[in-house]
């Protein structure tokens, strides 16, 4: 593949090859991927740390929806595509999903400086209110309209967790396994975890191993 096809996603790679197996007269110029042409960095390592500074100070409650909507939709560094990708490599590595992804990202542009500018700006100031939220919590636990305030503030995250899955869902159209497969595996996952109540240590190693098989198999060589 050429050398420009590095920063593709796996499902962008992979239309990439049949496009170019399937019309082998364009094979010599292929255009870019939509999602590609306009691809947005960030400016520098302080750039990496107020963003995910901002961006975790805006996660009450669905971090998932914010994340989504300022790495991909505002900022444009990376695509719905990318993001699914990078956000399932988050999900099963140790320690908080969103953090691990701060950290692939700004890895990725800026090396070990960017993963701690970037590490560092989901922490520190979050930590800071975190902190100042825990006092204040602890003297008006007991307070009914607290406790409702809670209560409804749960339905809103369940809500937009809801939104931001079936938005990302839109992007498993160029997944190799097609919409059939990605939805098979994804109702064979809520089977597993919601019905069956069956262990996160079970599932993940199964499906995910059967799901990064599968897709392996099918992606040209």
């Amino acid at each position: 593949m050429p050398p420009w096809s590095a920063h593709l996603s796996i499902a962008d790679r992979a239309e990439w090859t049949y496009r170019q197996d399937r019309f082998p007269d364009h094979a010599r110029a292929p255009a870019p991927l939509p999602d590609t042409e306009e691809r947005l960095r960030p400016r520098n390592t302080a750039d990496l740390f107020w963003s995910f500074t901002w961006l975790a100070l805006q996660g009450f409650g669905g971090v998932l929806a914010v994340v989504q909507r300022e790495l991909v939709e505002k900022k444009r560094w990376m695509t719905n595509e990318e993001f699914v990708e990078d956000w399932a490599v988050a999900q099963i590595m140790p320690g908080p999903n969103v953090v691990n992804l701060s950290v692939m990202i700004g890895d990725r542009y800026f090396g070990l400086r960017g993963a701690v500018a970037a590490l560092a700006g989901m922490l520190t100031f979050p930590l800071l209110l975190v902190l100042a939220l825990a006092v204040a919590y602890a003297q008006f636990a007991g307070h009914p309209a607290v406790a409702g305030a809670l209560r409804g503030m749960g339905a809103v995250a369940a809500g937009l967790i809801a939104g931001v899955g079936l938005k990302l869902a839109m992007a498993l159209g160029k997944h190799p396994l097609g919409r059939w497969g990605c939805a098979l595996l994804a109702a064979l996952t809520f089977g597993g975890m919601a019905l069956l109540r069956l262990p996160l240590a079970w599932v993940l190693p199964v499906l995910g191993g059967v799901a990064c098989v599968l897709t392996w198999r099918r992606i040209p060589a």
